[in-house]
């Protein structure tokens, strides 16, 4: 329950930053042109407002909703979700949006786009100043990556050393590290002392997306870094520096099967092969009934090295603005998935969102995940759907290259059907969620 609250507070937080940034965007343009902002929400306030206030000389009302699954700028002559369109039967006032030049009001709804990919540039930066990034190239990796079969089918095996990713060394702690594996076209690796060419399919990320069982981890192998004096294995002497290699006479060289075997036993008896200063021991143990023995385990930095790279202020900024582009051509290239029948399965509501934060706070992690989610909404906004920004973008385009207004009715009706279509989509998302909570 701890670990659902933890989660729910970073993305209901993440949530507000980016419907914030997104919705100051419109509200930033809008004014810059000297048009109406009725009402500026941060969530959705129907039926009531947990917050609202209208500064003196200011036609805009500013709140915060009760409904945490979005939040507006309701721009003065604007067909919106409202669908207010009372104002159709006026003339245009100077002040509505409807009464300025296409340019400017394709300018107020690139806004909320804009703004947020500016927000992730300056999350990424931000992250690279404070705590600067971490980097370990994959031959560092001595016990190799864990595959998933549809990685095996493709020629991959446990234990292989990626060596370089199409002919280039590869950062294995770079976000991007499995998306390159699989789209690569050929992968050099390490197998057993010989180096191998493992030629990736080209379908390979739909078949991992069909599958739907991961592609490949790190393995780190079970080193411990402390023995806590009450559980089994202080008393059966096991060590710090110790490494666990077998269960059972079972070969592990990754630490989070080691952990699975040793919970599976439960309240019985195991045999451990301890590799300690160059000597193989076995040492039989008792397993508590909680599936634990009594030992920490080393940081993956206290087993590989890993690069730590601090940043100035000015390496920051071209470095976080580097990651923030690379991050939009990986999210760009991957929305073609989405359209296949693969993809589509993998669709997910806030469920699937939420379960994108560490299980504890941490700060690097939420941030990080919050840039990411603000490129994910500018890309999905930019859509040409009605009743996205995307889709208003479409119609003021179709204005300037015609010269020629869009007729109300039409944009009416455009909103309608676009609000069916984010209803249709939020259920399917949200639908998927629940049918992986029950398999």
């Amino acid at each position: 329950m701890i670990v659902f609250l933890i989660k729910a507070a970073q993305l209901i937080l993440a949530f507000a930053i980016l419907v914030f940034v997104h919705e100051l965007g419109h509200y930033f343009f809008a004014r810059l042109f000297r048009v109406r902002v009725d009402k500026f929400y941060l969530f959705f306030d129907w039926g009531g407002a947990i917050f609202r206030y209208k500064p003196k000389r200011s036609e805009t009302e500013f709140g915060i909703g009760w409904l945490p699954l979005g939040g507006y700028c309701k721009i003065n002559g604007m067909i919106d979700e409202s669908m207010d369109t009372e104002y159709l039967q006026q003339e245009p006032k100077p002040y509505e949006f409807r009464s300025r030049p296409a340019w400017q009001r394709l300018l107020i709804m690139l806004g909320g786009v804009l703004f947020n990919f500016l927000l992730a540039l300056v999350i990424y930066s931000g992250i690279v100043l404070q705590w600067g990034s971490m980097r370990m190239p994959s031959e560092r990796i001595s016990s190799g990556m864990a595959f998933s079969s549809v990685a095996q089918e493709a020629g991959f095996q446990n234990n292989d050393i990626i060596l370089t990713v199409d002919g280039r060394p590869a950062d294995a702690l770079a976000s991007g590290f499995m998306r390159s594996v699989i789209q690569a076209r050929q992968v050099e690796v390490l197998r057993q002392g010989r180096r191998e060419i493992v030629h990736v399919p080209h379908d390979m990320m739909k078949r991992v997306l069909k599958a739907n069982s991961g592609f490949m981890s790190i393995q780190v192998p079970f080193v411990i870094d402390s023995v806590m004096p009450q559980g089994t294995a202080y008393a059966n002497q096991l060590k710090a520096g110790d490494s666990i290699t077998a269960v059972n006479g079972k070969l592990m060289p990754d630490a989070s099967d080691v952990i699975g075997a040793i919970r599976s036993h439960a309240g019985d008896s195991i045999a451990l092969s301890v590799a300690r200063a160059g000597e193989e021991l076995t040492i039989t143990l008792p397993v508590d009934t909680g599936g634990l023995i009594g030992v920490s385990l080393r940081p993956l930095d206290a087993i590989y090295t890993i690069d730590h790279i601090r940043y100035s202020l000015f390496e920051a900024i071209p470095a976080g603005i580097a990651q923030g582009m690379g991050t939009m051509r990986s999210y760009v290239s991957d929305m073609k998935y989405v359209f296949t029948k693969e993809g589509a399965g993998q669709i997910g509501g806030f469920g699937t969102l939420g379960s994108l934060f560490p299980a504890s706070w941490n700060w690097p992690q939420f941030w990080a995940m919050t840039a990411l989610l603000s490129i994910m909404l500018a890309v999905m906004n930019i859509l040409p759907i009605p009743a996205l920004d995307g889709g208003h973008i479409l119609f003021l385009l179709i204005e300037i290259i015609t010269r020629r207004k869009v007729g109300q009715e039409v944009l009416i009706r455009a909103q309608l059907i676009g609000m069916a279509i984010l209803i249709l989509l939020v259920l399917y998302a949200n639908g998927n969620d629940l049918l992986r909570a029950f398999r």
